[in-house]
């Protein structure tokens, strides 16, 4: 199970973190299934290990702005997806346009 999922081995000493960990793997292990069966029925043949390296260039980026008074803003958005990327969203029924642009303005601190 743990070579879809790319998982390390981490070592817990309670034991509601190793319950806990179990079963964090098999939840994921189920939704990587799903992702691949979803993918079979639209007639795509490729593993999740394919569709992982595929979306690594689809990424988020913040860009830093500052500004003449100190302030800084900074905005983060997805990057535009190309037609693989869509093609992939598309056979999952997820928007392509993964996150919205967030705006954030961070104040200068003034010492008085």
């Amino acid at each position: 199970m743990n070579s879809p999922l790319c998982e390390r081995p981490i070592f817990h000493r309670l034991e509601h973190r190793v319950q806990t960990h179990i079963f964090l793997c098999v939840l994921a292990y189920h939704l990587l299934v799903a992702i691949e069966k979803l993918f079979l029925e639209a007639g795509i043949h490729t593993s999740w290990a394919t569709l992982r390296e595929e979306l690594t260039t689809h990424q988020v980026v913040t860009v830093v702005l500052p500004a003449s008074n100190g302030d800084v803003l900074k905005i983060r958005r997805g990057s535009t997806p190309e037609p693989r990327h869509k093609e992939i969203y598309e056979s999952l029924h997820i928007p392509s346009e993964v996150m919205k642009p967030v705006r954030t303005w961070v104040r200068a601190i003034v010492n008085e």
